[in-house]
């Protein structure tokens, strides 16, 4: 196995893992368990809004936000990605169908697996930030996407363990 073929594996992990969450109510999606300013609604809008726009970045190409948002609804909030949001922000992304949220998120993510498969080991290489030190390469940049999917989609999924009990 080389490397493309790891990244795109795990592109999908985090779609495998939100697919497994327990059904949930409106009201659990925009819950804030244990008065978290996240809500598992913003954790799963968040994940695929990173996702969308690094890959877009990187691409060039169009958001996949695009084709979600109108069926969002969340206005020019919706078009943000979440980081630095303050309480009330993050409070008011409020999203009551959890099968959006998996769509967008598996849309995303599928859109990133595409990518990775087009790469060469080479392009996984090739310094595509300079702002850091050391300089972000494409792999590092596709780790760092692929991982805060994950890490947002484990918070989310405890999160709706610890309200359903499953």
């Amino acid at each position: 196995m080389n490397s493309i073929e790891i990244l795109t594996d795990l592109a999908q992990r985090p779609v495998d893992a939100v697919k497994r969450l327990p059904a949930l109510t409106a009201e659990q999606l925009n819950s804030h368990p244990g008065d978290h300013p996240n809500s598992i609604a913003w954790l799963l809008w968040h994940s695929g809004r990173e996702v969308d726009v690094q890959l877009s970045d990187l691409t060039g190409d169009e958001q996949v936000w695009e084709q979600f948002r109108e069926r969002f609804g969340l206005g020019e909030s919706g078009d943000a990605v979440g980081l630095g949001h303050t309480p009330e922000q993050a409070a008011g992304i409020k999203v009551d169908d959890q099968q959006l949220l998996i769509d967008y998120l598996e849309a995303t993510l599928s859109a990133l697996g595409r990518y990775v498969s087009e790469l060469s080991e080479t392009d996984l290489g090739d310094v595509i930030d300079e702002n850091w030190t050391p300089p972000v390469t494409r792999g590092v940049r596709l780790a760092s996407i692929i991982d805060d999917a994950a890490v947002h989609v484990g918070q989310a999924a405890y999160a709706a363990g610890s309200l359903t009990g499953k």
